[in-house]
């Protein structure tokens, strides 16, 4: 399996997407916390963040993610997660995760919310 994590970034309307693919992981979240860090310093109103392609996330993408939220916070971007997977969704539920992050079941209804 490579190391590399496949990162998609759609910009629209002042609402990004970031579709990463692969493993979140301590090896992995660098690159994708340097990804979030780039575009939240674009300030977009919205930042998706579409989880179907993430099999697996440890604790070191977790916090990746409480820091984009964080940032997001910080300049009044909205912050959703969306389509993630039963094991990634579990990650955030046993952390209470669940109640702090904005999380959607599908990209269509984030994009929507």
């Amino acid at each position: 399996m490579s190391i590399e994590l496949t990162i998609h970034v759609e910009n629209q309307d002042g609402t990004v997407t970031i579709r990463p693919e692969g493993e979140v992981d301590l090896a992995r979240s660098p690159s994708l916390r340097h990804r979030l860090m780039e575009v939240i310093a674009e300030a977009p109103t919205k930042l998706i963040l579409d989880l179907a392609d993430v099999p697996y996330m440890d604790s070191s993408g977790v916090a990746t993610l409480v820091e984009a939220l964080q940032q997001c916070r910080g300049r009044d971007a909205r912050l959703v997660l969306a389509a993630m997977q039963p094991r990634v969704r579990s990650v955030f539920e046993i952390a209470r995760l669940d109640t702090v992050f904005t999380i959607c079941d599908d990209l269509q209804t984030a994009q929507e919310s």
